[in-house]
């Protein structure tokens, strides 16, 4: 296994994968999702997806409290792991790579779970340190970077953390597999561990949300160390690109999708004004009306607010008129990780 835990399988693949070329599968198991992508490379090298999964499985629920993975969130990230391991047994992908996030990264028992994973399920599993993330959702995102501008921040809000990395578009277009960061940091801002903590009100959500925008900043404040960047984006000469479930949802509530579709929501601008008119849409909503949406569901209903205003605390940080909607990220950086060893 590589340093990126980009493990190599053998066995080729069946008889249409070998026409569209081989195939590469990326695991991403993080605080609240477990997610797989299947994809080729194009002879453009872009990714040509043909199988992808994701299953809201909240591992690190009462992480921040314990210390350690549950029985029952375990439990579901075991059933969405299986899930995984027949796709991949059916599909034959050349190479796997399975990287996990910051649950395993702070849960006591979170490397015993993943040697179980590995035992029964075939699927080694790194644990990714917050850097090598940030690194790999930069590498996912470098297409949907505007090479024009000065300065661009990739925002990715997880279950357990939210990572901010500040980069230089051309630097990063310009380079391979391991993209030049500026600055970047990780907070322990997640919408799981944050929805423990917070309790949003029957009555007066807008002042509860209010203040809890207020405290967020905060922490959003000290996150990196990329304050001489300020002046580029206060001037328009600098963008933000939000990858992660909170914005696609918002990004999804705003269109009034009658069901979430990926092919119109990854790489739209999002202006701020809508984004947050969406999450004040849904803070009016009980958490029935908002499972009721499709592009939410029953299993973000209580998170897709929290989500908000961690992105609004990010957004009044950093002001932007709009940002750009990526629902890619750290699965695509592992897929191209592996797609190049497997040419080297």
């Amino acid at each position: 296994m590589s340093r990126h835990g980009l493990a190599p399988r053998g066995g080729g693949g069946r008889t249409g994968a070998r026409a569209r070329g081989p195939l590469f599968a990326a695991l991403d198991l993080g605080t609240n999702n477990c997610r797989m992508l299947m994809a080729a490379a194009g002879p453009d090298g872009a990714l040509r997806v043909v199988d992808g999964y994701s299953r809201i499985v909240r591992l690190g629920e009462g992480l921040a409290h314990t210390g350690r993975l549950s029985d029952a969130a375990m439990a579901r990230a075991y059933q969405a792991l299986k899930a995984c391991a027949e796709r991949i047994e059916a599909r034959r992908p050349v190479a796997v790579g399975c990287v996990a996030t910051q649950a395993c990264r702070a849960a006591a028992n979170g490397a015993t779970f993943l040697n179980r994973i590995e035992k029964d399920l075939g699927l080694r599993f790194e644990i990714i340190s917050a850097e090598e993330e940030a690194k790999l959702s930069v590498l996912g995102c470098a297409t949907l970077l505007e090479p024009a501008v000065e300065h661009a921040m990739i925002v990715d809000i997880g279950g357990g953390s939210t990572e901010m990395s500040w980069v230089s578009p051309r630097a990063v277009l310009a380079a391979t597999l391991d993209p030049p960061i500026l600055s970047w940091g990780t907070s322990p801002l997640g919408v799981v561990t944050l929805a423990e903590e917070e309790s949003e009100p029957e009555h007066g959500k807008e002042a509860w949300y209010e203040a809890l925008v207020q405290r967020l900043m905060e922490t959003v404040a000290n996150v990196g160390d990329a304050h001489a960047l300020a002046p580029a984006f206060a001037d328009g000469r600098g963008h933000i690109i939000g990858t992660s479930g909170t914005v696609t949802s918002l990004a999804g509530v705003h269109l009034d999708l009658p069901r979430y579709n990926r092919a119109k929501v990854d790489g739209i601008w999002f202006d701020v004004k809508d984004c947050r008119a969406a999450i004040a849409r849904l803070l009016a909503q009980t958490r029935e009306e908002r499972a009721a949406n499709a592009c939410i569901g029953k299993e973000r209903a209580d998170l897709v607010v929290i989500g908000g205003a961690i992105l609004d605390a990010v957004l009044r940080v950093w002001p932007a008129e709009r940002i750009r909607v990526a629902d890619r990220g750290l699965r695509e950086g592992v897929l191209m990780r592996l797609i190049a060893a497997s040419r080297s």
